[in-house]
């Protein structure tokens, strides 16, 4: 492994550290932390060449397309969007699947121990019942409002929401290693 992938490695884990610590305490990832975050990735990338960079920057637009729907949908904030976006950039597009993969499963586990621990796991069903009823019905996220329109999102009232920053390291550094 070369030093500048190390480098980035490094780099990642402060990063995502960060980002939980901050999420844990205020419940958003600033945008300083993100975009800066973005920029260094790519920065640190460039002595490495031209394909080095482009992989940073496809990696970085696949998990910024892949989250943004989640955004739209009131279900994952901006901030935590933005990270997803800098991660990808450091993990290149090799690592970065296995990363999303496993801050989902992460930020599942998360948001079920939340749902049983404040005993809410009725509502939260009545919830997705009727916003998977709405589904079908719309042929583009376009059509969306940020509220899904039944006012169920992470800014509702009451919503029970998670500092997902943690999922989102907790992926990061199982995709730097594996095993940890």
């Amino acid at each position: 492994m070369s030093n500048t992938l190390i480098a980035l490695d490094v780099i990642l884990i402060g990063v995502v550290l960060a980002s939980a610590i901050l999420d844990l305490r205020t419940r958003r990832i600033p945008n300083w932390l993100t975009v800066s975050a973005l920029g260094v990735a790519l920065l640190v990338r460039l002595p490495m060449g031209g394909d080095a960079l482009l992989t940073g920057l496809a990696a970085a637009a696949v998990a910024f397309l892949i989250t943004l729907p989640f955004f739209a949908l009131g279900g994952l904030g901006g901030g935590d969007v933005k990270l997803l976006t800098a991660v990808g950039a450091f993990l290149g597009m090799d690592r970065l699947w296995g990363a999303l993969f496993v801050t989902a499963v992460a930020g599942g586990v998360f948001a079920l121990f939340t749902i049983i621990r404040r005993r809410r796991f009725k509502e939260t069903a009545w919830n997705f019942y009727m916003i998977s009823k709405k589904l079908p019905k719309r042929s583009s996220y376009a059509g969306w409002k940020q509220d899904n329109g039944d006012g169920l999102n992470i800014r509702s009232a009451g919503a029970l929401t998670q500092p997902y920053g943690v999922a989102i390291a907790i992926g990061a550094i199982w995709a730097i290693n594996p095993f940890f």
